[in-house]
């Protein structure tokens, strides 16, 4: 059994086995629907080389990660490393389409509207006070 089988479980996962982790297999994706998902990113060691991608564009870092019990991706979308909006599907052309989309600039609204999947975060934590 290969590295990338072990991490992802080729049960719930046989596609991105087959593509040696999720970072890859989102850029075949994006490639074969024509979608612009700008430069994609893996941890470079240990499980998350499998199972986690970066997708950088100048709107910020839509960061995935792998469910393990069941099939779905979990997208959260981060400006500044604060997530702004995040969600669950379980179709990975949907994940490609959300980079897509919110590479090209769409709008919070726009894109929650477009995939219902996604909420935007509006409930953020207050900042800390400092005691001087």
């Amino acid at each position: 059994m290969s590295d990338a089988s072990t991490a992802l479980g080729v049960r719930l996962y046989p596609d991105l086995v087959e593509h040696g982790g999720l970072a890859p297999a989102l850029v075949e994706t994006a490639t074969r629907h024509g979608l612009d998902i700008g430069r994609v990113s893996a941890p470079d060691q240990g499980r998350s080389r499998f199972t986690c991608a970066e997708l950088h564009s100048d709107q910020g870092v839509v960061c995935v990660k792998l469910g393990s019990q069941a099939r779905y991706f979990m997208i959260d979308l981060r400006v500044s490393g604060e997530v702004l909006a995040r969600g669950d599907v379980m179709d990975l052309l949907q994940v490609a389409q959300v980079a897509a989309a919110w590479r090209a600039g769409l709008p919070f609204t726009e894109l929650t509207a477009r995939f219902p999947f996604m909420e935007e975060i509006t409930h953020r934590p207050a900042p800390v006070a400092q005691v001087s």
